[in-house]
């Protein structure tokens, strides 16, 4: 991100021409900011704006745009983005430090690091243009490049450690992998009264997708700690010791219709009710 002001531009840049794209794509970054009508933004990302790469300027690219939305929550420009250039608008961008072209799935991260959950819904949307295989694949990569902040880590993990609930089940509604069950208690039991909440709808949409979690035998080493965060029925499943609770079960088939399916729940029928 351009976050450096023109004076200090200067004195990162060795050419007239590199200091220019540089000046642009800030004034496109404030642009975007600024939330400036989609034409507007389209006009300059076309005509105006330009990034300095291998030596030469080039235009900007609607995945680099896509990423400017997502940090300042344009969602009307990142509709348009993913309406006119789909799934290519999730490209990678190409990595600034290194010049490696970008792998994984940076747009999926700053989504869920920012909490985004109306324009992540928008790319799983236009995930759907992908074959089955494609779309899960980027769903499970890993945030990018090693310089990068989330690197090694996929969404569900990144929405896991930062308890973001509606982006986990809109991510796996979609089909991304449920794993972190261990780091989803790890986080339960860290969290204060106010981060609680959340981390629990974590913990337990992770639950409703998982098949078969795997044993957590280690729960038995604080039984009644356990017990009054998970509930009885859900510490003796995870526990080994006791089939999945009902409610569990029967809301399983529901939530993989789509997340408005758990969220329209009557309260006495919302995940917590089971504990």
């Amino acid at each position: 991100m351009p976050w450096v002001v023109s004076s200090q531009l200067d004195c990162l840049s060795s050419s007239p021409s590199q200091r220019q794209c540089e000046r642009t794509a800030f004034s496109f970054y404030c642009a975007v900011r600024e939330q400036l009508p989609v034409w507007t933004l389209e006009d300059m990302r076309s005509m105006e704006v330009f990034c300095w790469e291998d030596g030469q300027p080039r235009a900007f690219q609607p995945y680099e745009a896509l990423l400017y939305a997502l940090v300042h929550d344009h969602q009307d420009y990142a509709r348009y983005l993913l309406s006119r250039y789909s799934v290519s608008a999730l490209r990678a961008p190409r990595c600034s430090f290194c010049c490696c072209r970008g792998s994984g799935s940076p747009h999926l991260s700053v989504a869920v690091r920012y909490d985004r959950v109306a324009i992540l819904a928008m790319m799983m949307e236009a995930l759907k243009d992908c074959d089955t295989q494609s779309g899960r694949d980027y769903l499970d990569g890993c945030g990018g490049c090693s310089h990068v902040a989330d690197a090694g880590k996929t969404a569900v993990q990144l929405a896991v450690e930062l308890s973001r609930p509606d982006c986990l089940l809109l991510l796996l509604v979609h089909g991304a992998r449920p794993d972190s069950l261990d780091s989803a208690l790890q986080r339960l039991v860290s969290s204060d009264v106010s981060e609680r909440r959340h981390a629990q709808r974590c913990l337990d949409f992770l639950l409703l997708f998982l098949p078969t979690p795997p044993a957590q035998p280690r729960l038995l080493e604080e039984p009644q700690r356990w017990q009054s965060l998970l509930g009885n029925e859900v510490f003796s499943w995870l526990c080994g010791l006791a089939p999945p609770p009902l409610l569990l079960q029967a809301l399983r088939c529901l939530a993989r219709s789509g997340p408005d399916q758990i969220t329209a729940l009557p309260d006495f029928l919302q995940l917590h009710s089971w504990q």
